[in-house]
């Protein structure tokens, strides 16, 4: 992603905070809101702004907490109605009268509970690398391979985890996160050189914490049994929207169990597996995922 590609815009909404937001593309074209997880921003997306910018207004907001958006310090700023409201009120300011809209990571969680609101301005769902919350609880304590692989979850909800991180040092935490990227060439020097900015700003890295902190799944430790919370006990409403999933089937993190059972809570459900890429195939694989988008897209065009 270039400065060509793309304008900056901080938009300042009314649940708050204001929002440094990405946009691309043409303004008269249909709406592809994009919304990014942990630990990124609208750079998400780099490689597919060229690959759609012909056709479609991008939309890729840094979320509350990240980058160059505000970042409040308070848990309780980041439960996921106030970052849904914050989704729907970027809406409101851009006068959209419909979107798709796509998530990846933490940016896919927050885009399924917004589909779950029923807005008809939001027609098309994309998912990338997102469990949906039914499953992905229910695998957390079902699964001991799940379990397993999101213990970092409960890491990055530890008192002073912060503090350990500038105690190791952020090259550390980059290579741990990130370090296999950069032997394969998918993360340049410069793209290093942001990320590290963009976390060491002033209470951004415990805003980006808190996403975590504030969130309500819980993750049991190895081997310890649990109830099933109520919500998994109980009719869950389903998604009405038509939703593609994209799937980046390396992923250590979120395993490709997240996709049994989806069919059950998703009316009109269209899910791509991505052999060759993990959690991050918004930039390992940006064609793959501009290939199952596309044919999506045009759907919505013909509707």
């Amino acid at each position: 992603m270039t400065e060509a590609d793309v304008r900056f815009e901080k938009i300042p909404l009314p649940t708050g905070v204001t929002l440094n937001t990405a946009l691309a593309g043409p303004e008269d074209g249909p709406a592809i809101l994009f919304l990014h997880g942990f630990p990124e921003s609208h750079r998400t997306w780099r490689g597919l702004v060229p690959l759609l910018e012909d056709h479609y207004r991008l939309i890729m907001p840094d979320q509350r907490g990240f980058a160059a958006s505000d970042a409040p310090q308070d848990k309780d700023e980041y439960s996921t109605d106030k970052i849904v409201a914050d989704l729907f009120a970027l809406v409101d300011r851009l006068g959209l009268d419909d979107f798709t809209l796509v998530g990846h990571d933490w940016g896919g969680a927050v885009a399924w509970a917004a589909a779950l609101r029923g807005d008809p301005r939001l027609t098309r769902l994309a998912i990338v690398n997102a469990p949906h919350p039914v499953i992905f609880q229910k695998s957390l304590i079902e699964d001991a391979d799940q379990r397993a692989a999101s213990q970092y979850i409960t890491a990055f909800r530890t008192p002073g985890f912060e503090q350990a991180v500038e105690a190791m040092g952020w090259d550390t935490f980059f290579a741990k996160g990130f370090g296999d990227y950069v032997e394969r060439g998918l993360i340049s020097p410069e793209e290093k050189a942001q990320y590290l900015a963009d976390w060491t700003q002033p209470g951004v890295f415990t805003a980006m914490l808190n996403w975590y902190r504030a969130a309500a799944v819980i993750v049991p430790p190895p081997s310890v049994t649990v109830p099933l919370p109520d919500f998994l006990l109980k009719a869950f409403p389903k998604v009405k929207v038509p939703t593609l999933v994209v799937w980046g089937m390396n992923d250590k993190a979120l395993l490709p169990i997240q996709l049994d059972g989806l069919d059950t809570l998703v009316d009109d459900l269209t899910i791509v597996r991505v052999p060759d890429a993990g959690h991050f195939v918004p930039w390992e694989n940006p064609q793959a995922v501009a290939a199952a988008l596309k044919p999506f897209l045009e759907l919505a065009k013909r509707a």
